[in-house]
């Protein structure tokens, strides 16, 4: 049966896990919205070897596994190149690298969805390069794809627990060492399970609302 005091005993050392698991979540992601801006930019590079280069590395980082990529990040890289990192870096590198390649095509699918007259007006003002992607397209690209992004988001917080592989102490792990020396399995997986419902629901409630605001001020 459930035992509130030891429930109340174990909760500060799973939420501080916790918080370190929302921590790499976000960091994740944000590494990731950067390099999947970057690759969706450069697949449609004027330079067919950039843009065939972009295209092989999104294949393949898409067609392995996150935890094959956390592996040889953490363990065989240090060997081959004596550079090492830690087991949090390791895993915001990971997940953001690895989710990059698949907000890439969210990016491209935002891209592509805006006309082509934009591109044509942005030429005819003569708008450099840079300033064509600032000012015309990642403006009317980025906010009908918040929702998706978001989605990917809830899907790297839940992701979290593959970090445990490469050493790092998230919840989950917390949740099973502390189950393995008490031999009380019910609270501790309960109470991390209770974590990443309330942390799937405030993003996604958050997500909504920011897609709401974003669709008013459009729509203004």
């Amino acid at each position: 049966m459930w035992k509130w005091s030891y429930a109340a005993d174990i909760a500060p050392e799973l939420l501080r896990a916790f918080l370190m698991t929302i921590g790499a979540a976000l960091s994740g992601f944000a590494l990731a919205a950067v390099i999947g801006l970057i690759m969706a930019i450069l697949v449609r590079s004027g330079l067919a070897p950039v843009r065939w280069a972009t295209r092989g590395i999104v294949e393949f980082i898409r067609s392995t596994p996150l935890l094959v990529q956390l592996f040889f990040l953490y363990y065989s890289l240090p060997m081959l190149t004596s550079w090492s990192m830690s087991a949090y870096a390791t895993g915001v590198i990971g997940l953001g690298l690895h989710y990059g390649t698949y907000l890439s095509e969210v990016y491209r699918s935002g891209i592509e969805a805006v006309p082509k007259g934009q591109w044509e007006a942005a030429r005819a003002l003569n708008l450099s390069r840079s300033k064509t992607w600032l000012r015309v397209i990642l403006p009317q690209a980025i906010p009908p794809i918040i929702p998706m992004m978001g989605n990917y988001l809830i899907v790297i917080v839940k992701e979290t627990p593959t970090l445990s592989a490469i050493t790092l102490v998230e919840v989950l792990l917390t949740a099973k060492n502390t189950a393995s020396v008490t031999y009380r399995v019910f609270e501790p997986y309960t109470i991390a399970g209770l974590l990443f419902l309330l942390a799937s629901l405030v993003l996604s409630l958050g997500v909504t609302l920011l897609d709401r605001r974003l669709r008013r001020s459009t729509a203004g």
